[in-house]
């Protein structure tokens, strides 16, 4: 069942996305001009500087998710991958697992194939 686009919503989002956006950048100059001023002497920052300084932050340890990112884009391929698995045969499922142990060793074995094989750790 598809959702069908909003425009009242669009009202409401637009603001809300702008006043959180505002509302980091105080708190981003807020913490900057409190700490890192008293503390290690650097200068103090305007607001503008705060939204840059997140911005930053964003594009060096957050990245950009295109379509198909995040949550979602897990969820799909994840999905992706059990309909993978589900079709494949015994043999084949026995390859890929001798190839992944043989890739990662130990740590690929699950706790309930020791428990069938009766194998300790």
């Amino acid at each position: 069942m598809k959702r069908r686009f909003n425009p009242r919503k669009l009202l409401f989002i637009i603001p809300m996305a702008f006043a959180g956006l505002a509302l980091f950048g105080w708190a981003v100059m807020l913490l900057w001009n409190g700490i890192l001023v008293p503390v290690i002497h650097v200068s103090a920052i305007s607001f503008w500087q705060a939204l840059g300084i997140l911005l930053l932050s964003k594009i060096l340890f957050g990245g950009f998710r295109g379509a198909g990112g995040g949550r979602w884009g897990r969820h799909r391929m994840r999905k992706e991958m059990f309909d993978r698995w589900e079709k494949m045969s015994p043999e084949e499922k026995e390859k890929f697992k001798a190839e992944w142990q043989n890739r990662c060793g130990y740590r690929f074995r699950r706790p309930f194939d020791e428990q069938k094989s009766g194998e300790q750790p």
